[in-house]
Order: structure tokens, then sequence, then C-alpha cells
């Protein structure tokens, strides 16, 4: 196919999952209606909440939001990306040790299979100068092999990263050299970061590699102590901001297509002129 209608679901998430769920219902809805076939979550999507992690991963619950997002997608007909959600279980089968998770990304088809997962490789263990202070997912989360995913939808090549995965351009350039011609950034930016660099980021990574690239955060406050910034941003591969949102919750739609893909890379055949492997 010539053209793909992306959609993007800005969320403020929470720890009950059932309310994010919810949420992610009507936004997915409206979104189909408006003639979205592949839908992306954000990161975090159905708990916002590090330390409950583990014992969602372990629960019955788990299984009763996989059936609900497979009936999303079966029901509208679309691809549906889930930014990330907490797996117990590395793709091999075997248990994620001392306590910790997967940070996951699920893509789940019309068929309502689980088509791909992709488990989050970098770790965000930084200082910020918010409530919070300091970030150290690695305490709760273990990170995925050096495995990089890149999907089909309707004919267009999906890259797939999560969050802090944007500050490594090098995995960018392998996703473009695997054939990506999209690439999906899910996330949960801290308001501070997002404000200084998530712009920034996105359209670097849309420009250098020649792809669009689509971020869809987090936004507002989850608790006490942490904010997001939300912003959620479709770009251009020549860098163009093409549809956004600010800081509430909500979507937007856009039809990409291969023209406005393959135009920008004839005309500045960047990815050709490479003389690093």
């Amino acid at each position: 196919m010539s053209t793909l209608c992306v959609a993007a679901i800005q969320l403020t998430s929470t720890i009950s999952w059932q309310d994010n769920l919810h949420e992610v219902k009507h936004l997915v809805a409206s979104a189909a209606r408006d003639g979205a076939r592949l839908v992306v979550l954000p990161e975090n999507v159905f708990l916002f909440h590090g330390k409950g992690m583990r014992s969602l991963a372990e629960s019955d619950d788990q299984s009763v939001i996989f059936k609900e997002i497979s009936a999303l997608a079966q029901e509208h007909s679309i691809y549906l990306v889930v930014g990330s959600h907490p797996s117990l279980l590395r793709p091999s089968g075997n248990l994620v040790a001392d306590e910790r998770v997967r940070q996951t990304c699920w893509v789940i088809g019309p068929d309502g299979l689980l088509h791909e997962r992709y488990d989050k490789i970098h770790l965000f263990d930084v200082t910020v100068d918010d409530k919070a202070t300091s970030y150290k997912e690695s305490g709760v989360i273990e990170p995925g092999e050096l495995a990089l995913k890149v999907i089909d939808v309707d004919g267009f090549k999906v890259g797939l990263s999560i969050c802090y995965d944007l500050r490594f351009p090098e995995l960018y350039r392998e996703l473009t050299k695997l054939g990506a011609e999209v690439l999906l950034v899910p996330a949960a930016f801290t308001y501070v970061t997002g404000k200084a660099h998530w712009d920034i980021l996105l359209a670097a990574r849309a420009i250098e590699n020649q792809c669009y690239v689509l971020g869809v955060g987090q936004c507002g406050w989850h608790n006490e102590t942490r904010q997001t910034y939300g912003h959620s941003v479709l770009y251009s591969p020549f860098g163009e901001r093409l549809a956004s949102l600010e800081e509430e919750p909500g979507y937007f739609v856009f039809n990409m297509t291969k023209t406005t893909l393959s135009n920008c890379r004839q005309k500045m055949p960047c990815l050709s002129h490479r003389r690093l492997p």
C-alpha cells in the first residue's frame, strides 16, 4: 500500500491498569473511526508504577490485559502497539531474575495475535533536576538482548524502540539498515528532559535516517513526584512536524505516504553516501 494511517495515543497513566485500559479503549476507538490502521500507545501504558511491575507480570491480570487488547485490535482491525508493558519472561521463555521484569513493546495484529515483541535495550539510570531527582530503571527492569525489530505493516517497514533508546542514534541507523521507513518511540519522558530534548532528538532521528519518526508520550502528573512531558509528535523524513499534541491526553491521526518517503531519499540520497559501515 502507498499510504498508512497512523495514530498516536497520549495518556496520563496511573497505577490502576483497569482505569488505564478504559481510557485506552475510548481513545483507540476514536482513532480507529478516524481511519487509523497503526495505533501506538505510550510507554508504561497500563501501569505507571515501577515497583508494581513484577507483581502485575506475575498476576492473573496479565492474561486479562492481553485478552482485552487482543480483542481491541480485532474489533477495530488495527495494528495496536503497546508502547511498553512488564514481561515476566524473556523471549527464550526463561524467567527474568532478581524480581525484575523486561520492559516490552508488544505489536498486536488485526488478527488479535502477538506479531512481535521488542525488549527495551537502554535503561534510564540518571539524575534529573525535578521532584523525583533520580531514576534507576535497572533496579526493576532487566535490559533486553541486542535484538532489533522491524515489522511490516501494510507494506511499511516499522522499527521498534522505547523511550531512552532515543538518545542512542546508532540503534536507529541499524533499524534503517534493516529497512525501516517508520521509527516508533513510545515514551514517558520526564518533563524536564522532554522540554529540553524530546523534539530535537526526534527530529534528528528523522532527518539523519530519512524516516518518519513517531514519538508517543505520557503526559501530566502521575503522582506527587513524577511529571511527564507529553507533546506526542510525528516528523517527516525531511524533519517536518506533521502532527502533534500538547500536554493533555488525546490522540492524532495522520496519513503517511510512500511518495513523501521516496522523494526525500531520492532527492538527497544520504543513506547511499555513507562511508562508515
